[in-house]
């Protein structure tokens, strides 16, 4: 009321919680939240995140309330519908936050505090938010009390002015008098008007606004200063611009999220400075791979240089969409995307509406199919596991470097020194600010943590125990200014990251509709009239890189540096401003930032000094099988060979499979060129990327990954004929482990034996028989054929959005059936019985492979009794898929009407 201001609900919650655990009285009493504050799926996270069993937001019901008296609400939702869709959007967005952090239920998630603060005193912290981390101290109790009362006083004024209006707010779109956003309407203006018209001053004035932090103070680089130095260098002497824009990239937007015009742009661009793009996890057009040219075949150039739409950094989320082998080979760079997506933790979802043919096509999935791309990489459980994914991109594609993108977090020092161990040739610390107006709005606004604080921690930590100078390190969100590049190479960046500006550059507005394919400028959307409006040029992305090139040219000779080399990791050139006269910047310590370690193991570099060693020369692929198959690789000549291999042996094949694409292309060679027979244990990845035109027959036994990435090869696993004729039971054993035909493309794979957990994840176009998986089969699945004559394990198919699954479901040794619809995750999909025609000579053709390949008695026993087998048959068939297939069949059988009543060929154009 007018007399009384409330205590902020999260600091009451969080000091009520943690004085019960000190009293030791916690569990013995639950804490339900009365508050007018929570409006935000964030605010219930944190209430809950410290504590609270129960959250009451009755302000935001009783403005529900209002607006329905107000005639706010939409034609027909009245105030009991919207007080619904409140309280289903906000537990929808609860769930969402705590899966991206690996927590399933609400009972793990309440008390976790998966959070860290930026800006709080470290007592404030330690008293009421024990446990949390916080690193560069910050506000205390009275400057909370202090932020309080203002809010208080703008509620209650001691003169009320009729027309008085609360703040507008500006928290995620800009308004006038809201919020500051870095990107405004002035920004945006200059920073247009100087790629496409004026010229390097306007750059200027541009750079003036965003670097302005003394007024706003939105960024902790903004809080620090390059000190000139004692004795500067003329610029003359300094690196120059088209060499450093070199080290420039631009980020992961991938072709589905972003148009095909604007997406190439960015390649086109940054392809003619030397630099490189990024393609995002949405695959590439194999026709973006060569160099454009006009129709008599001449090389198109542009300034002597020739015209290439291929982004030189190939993603991949692990495996994903569009990832064949091909794809990894012609790419200079191959970045897994670890836990990062929109926003950091973010998975990313393309609408099915957004997946034309030709994204399908490129992407090898379903038009009008949605695609999911969860947060969590079903092959990488542990630090091995990536150190594995990194070595199979190394054999595919020995030419690229391999990258790892990271979120900045806390601890992320550690990470990245698991990954340095691990071989990765390039760590990219990616910071809060960027993402896509496709974000969740709770995301653009809480999900990750700035640069600055993982970059400086990388850097210590690499440093620290002697392995920065193996890898190479890049920062990334909302690089703007040659400022803001410096002060990232002082932190010890020696790569710079950019992916809203150049967008900027291209056109973009700002129009934060991303996700709904409105976009006004042509650049988030796949509408084709939309499409027409994109005006940008490679030239404007150019001219903005090689503007803050210059503008770090010009910080350099004033810090006295020559080479960009130099001032990585240089900290003690850089100064806090002077906060004192800031009522909450004051409480700031940005010492932690600036801390340069010092030596403890290995030698002091600063930067990247040398190569990772991989090993590759020593690999089976390198030493066998690729001087075994090289009349195949020359000539195309048919070749065999029988050898042993060890569970050391990882990655058969994929070294192989890399130079079949690199001569061959997707196409590869006609199936069975290359077969290659092996005896013993495979150890990891055996098969890993196989491209058409192989076949590797293993007998005995195979590690994790058989068959990831699979691009056309044939993968036969069998267990050994002496141990068979000993009565062993294959169907009853592990033939090969976990995560097998993981984001598979097409090709096949026999398996006589059980396989492990998450078998067939992401599959987008395989097909395999396989006689027994773990639990998680085909999830995430969007393509191809699995067919399992065995029993499965829990949540089977969850998040499946294409192709489909035969489960045998009846009696066998130790099994009496039926039970397969208990295990199933039914939310996408629908189990029906075997009926169709097509559908049953399917599946009896490839156990007919399958009984060929490995001499499985259970095959043989299916197809003896096929008649009365085939009840036992489920097919397993996603809803969106079904869907999508029966409009094809429709639309085609009215085709072949309309053909028949005319008596010609009808063409008709389809929007699915």
């Amino acid at each position: 009321d007018a007399d009384d201001c409330p205590i902020p609900s999260l600091l009451a919650t969080a000091a009520v919680h943690h004085h019960l655990i000190r009293e030791g009285t916690r569990t013995q009493c639950g804490l339900v939240v009365e508050t007018g504050e929570a409006r935000e799926v964030h605010h219930f996270c944190l209430l809950i995140g410290f504590g609270a069993g129960a959250v009451n937001p009755y302000l935001a019901f009783e403005t529900l309330a209002d607006m329905e008296r107000e005639g706010l609400l939409p034609k027909g939702v009245t105030f009991d519908v919207a007080k619904k869709n409140f309280i289903k959007a906000a537990n929808k967005g609860i769930i969402k936050v705590a899966s991206k952090m690996g927590i399933s239920t609400v009972q793990s998630y309440r008390g976790a505090q998966i959070f860290e603060a930026v800006g709080i005193s470290k007592e404030l912290v330690a008293k009421h938010f024990a446990g949390t981390a916080s690193r560069i101290n910050g506000i205390s109790l009275e400057t909370i009390a202090r932020e309080s009362l203002i809010r208080h006083r703008k509620a209650f004024p001691p003169i009320r002015v009729d027309g008085d209006v609360l703040d507008s707010g500006g928290q995620y779109q800009w308004r006038r008098d809201g919020e500051y956003h870095m990107w405004n309407p002035d920004t945006v203006a200059k920073l247009q008007q100087a790629v496409r018209i004026t010229g390097y001053p306007t750059f200027k004035e541009y750079s003036k606004l965003v670097d302005d932090e003394t007024k706003h103070r939105c960024t902790i680089r903004g809080l620090l200063n390059p000190k000139p130095a004692a004795n500067p260098v003329p610029i003359a002497e300094v690196e120059p611009a088209s060499s450093i824009v070199k080290r420039f990239v631009t980020g992961a937007m991938s072709f589905g999220s972003i148009s095909k015009e604007s997406h190439e742009n960015i390649a086109i661009a940054m392809n003619r400075l030397g630099g490189k793009s990024n393609t995002g996890e949405g695959g590439e057009d194999p026709d973006r791979f060569t160099p454009d040219a006009d129709e008599t075949g001449k090389a198109l150039t542009v300034e002597g240089k020739p015209v290439l739409r291929r982004s030189a950094i190939k993603q991949i989320a692990s495996a994903r969409f569009g990832v064949t082998t091909e794809y990894l080979v012609n790419a200079d760079e191959l970045q897994i995307k670890m836990a990062q997506g929109a926003k950091p933790g973010e998975g990313g979802q393309l609408p099915g509406h957004k997946v034309d043919e030709y994204i399908g096509k490129v992407r090898h999935t379903t038009p009008g199919v949605g695609l999911i791309s969860p947060p969590p990489h079903h092959d990488i459980y542990s630090i091995e596991d990536l150190a594995q994914l990194i070595h199979d991109l190394k054999n595919v594609n020995p030419q690229a470097r391999v990258s790892v993108k990271l979120v900045s977090e806390v601890g992320v020092g550690t990470i990245a020194a698991g990954v340095a161990k691990a071989k990765a040739d390039h760590i990219l610390i990616s910071g809060d600010g960027g993402g896509t107006g496709a974000s969740p709005l709770t995301s653009i606004k809480y999900a990750g943590l700035p640069w600055e604080l993982g970059l400086a921690e990388t850097q210590q930590t690499l440093v620290m125990n002697g392995l920065r100078g193996r890898v190479v390190v890049q920062a990334d969100g909302q690089l703007k200014t040659g400022r803001d590049v410096v002060i990232a190479a002082l932190l010890g960046a020696e790569e710079f990251g950019f992916s809203t500006a150049p967008l900027i550059a291209s056109g973009c507005i700002m129009m934060r509709v991303c996700h709904l394919n409105t976009c006004p400028v042509g650049i988030a959307t796949q509408d084709p009239d939309l499409r027409k409006k994109f005006a940008g040029k490679p030239e404007h992305v150019v001219n903005f890189m090689f503007f803050v090139a210059e503008e770090v040219r010009e910080y350099m000779a004033l810090m006295g540096f020559r080479m960009v080399r130099e001032m990585v990791g240089q900290t003690q050139c850089l100064e806090f401003q002077d906060l004192s006269g800031h009522w909450k910047a004051k409480h700031l310590d940005l010492s932690p930032v600036l801390h340069k370690p010092t030596q403890k193991l290995g030698t002091y570099d600063l930067f990247n000094v040398g190569k990772q060693d991989h090993g590759l020369e020593k690999s089976l692929d390198a030493t066998k099988l690729i001087p075994a198959a090289a009349a195949a690789l020359e000539r195309g000549e048919k070749v065999t060979g029988e050898f042993d291999i060890h569970n050391t042996d990882r990655t058969v094949g994929t070294t192989l499979s890399g130079m079949v694409a690199k001569r061959y292309g997707q196409t590869g060679l006609p199936a069975d060129t290359i077969t290659f027979r092996f005896k013993g244990s495979a150890g990891q990845s055996f098969g890993c990327f196989g491209a058409r035109g192989l076949t590797l027959l293993l007998e005995g036994d195979a590690n994790d990954y058989v068959g990831k990435g699979l691009n056309g090869a044939r993968v036969v696993v069998r267990p050994p004929a002496a141990l068979l004729e000993t009565g062993f039971k294959a169907e009853q054993n592990i033939v090969a482990g976990n995560t097998c035909l993981y984001g598979a493309i097409e090709g096949e794979l026999y398996l006589r034996g059980v396989a492990g957990e998450r078998f067939a994840v992401r599959n987008s176009g395989a097909t395999a028989v396989v006689e027994g998986v773990g639990d998680h089969g085909c999830e995430y699945m969007t393509g191809g054929r699995v067919v399992v004559i065995g029993q499965t394990g829990r949540n089977f198919a969850a998040g499946m959005s294409g192709g489909v699954a035969y489960v045998y479901d009846g009696p066998t040794d130790g099994y009496a059936g039926g039970q397969f619809a208990r295990l199933c995750n039914q939310d996408l999909v629908s189990l029906e019985p075997l009926e169709k025609d097509d559908d049953k000579a399917f599946v009896r053709e490839v156990l007919e492979k399958h009984l060929s390949y490995t001499e499985s008695p259970v095959a043989k026993g299916i197809l003896d009794h096929w008649e009365s087998e085939l009840r036992y048959f489920v097919r397993v068939m996603p809803n969106d898929y079904k869907r999508v297939l029966e409009n094809q069949a429709a639309i085609a059988a009215k085709a072949a009407a309309l053909s028949q009543r005319h008596g010609t060929a009808a063409t008709i154009k389809v929007t699915v």
